[in-house]
C-alpha cells in the first residue's frame, strides 16, 4: 500500500512539475515601409508604432510647436466629463495611462480612436493589440465630435 501511495505522489509530482512558457509577443505585418516596434516603457507589450494613422475620418494632424492653453483646458474638461471612468494620466486603470501617449502612437491614431473606435478595435491591429492587452473591454464610442477630439489630443499633449 505505501508503494503504491509513494509511486501515486510522484507521479502527481512529476506531472505537476513547472513547465516554462513563453509570453507570446504581439506581432503583425504592414504592407507599408517597415516601422519602428519597441516595447513601451509603460510595460506594454503593444509595439510602438508613429507611422499607423488608424481608421478614421482623419488623416493630417498639425499640432503647432506652442501648446494652445485655451483648448488644453477644453479638452480636460472633456477628458474629466468622458474618459476618466476608464483612464488616468499617470497609471493604467481599465484603460492604459495616457500620459506620453504621441511618443508610442501619431496624432492621427489618438483622434481616429477617439472618434471612430468600433472600427478602430475591429481593424486596426494595434488597437486590436491593446483590447487583447486590456482584457478585451472595448472603448466606448463617446460620439466626440472632431472639435472635442481634438481638444482632448491636446490636453494629453499637454500631459
Amino acid at each position: 500500500m505505501k508503494n503504491i501511495f509513494t509511486i501515486l505522489l510522484l507521479s502527481i509530482l512529476v506531472s505537476c512539475g513547472s513547465k516554462e512558457e513563453k509570453k507570446k509577443e504581439f506581432e503583425y505585418n504592414r504592407t507599408q515601409k517597415e516601422v519602428k516596434k519597441t516595447t513601451a516603457t509603460s510595460g506594454s507589450s503593444v509595439p510602438v508604432d508613429l507611422e499607423n494613422k488608424g481608421i478614421g475620418p482623419i488623416t493630417s494632424v498639425d499640432f503647432s510647436q506652442d501648446i494652445d492653453q485655451n483648448l488644453v483646458a477644453e479638452g480636460e474638461n472633456a477628458f474629466k466629463q468622458k474618459c476618466t471612468a476608464c483612464h488616468m494620466p499617470e497609471r493604467k486603470l481599465i484603460g492604459p495611462a495616457l500620459k506620453g501617449i504621441y511618443e508610442r502612437r501619431s496624432p492621427e491614431w489618438v483622434m481616429n480612436l477617439l472618434l471612430n473606435p468600433t472600427e478602430m478595435l475591429k481593424q486596426d491591429p494595434i488597437a486590436k493589440a491593446l483590447l487583447k492587452e486590456y482584457n478585451n473591454v472595448m472603448m466606448l464610442n463617446q460620439n466626440l465630435s472632431e472639435e472635442e477630439a481634438r481638444a482632448i489630443s491636446e490636453y494629453l499633449r499637454a500631459l
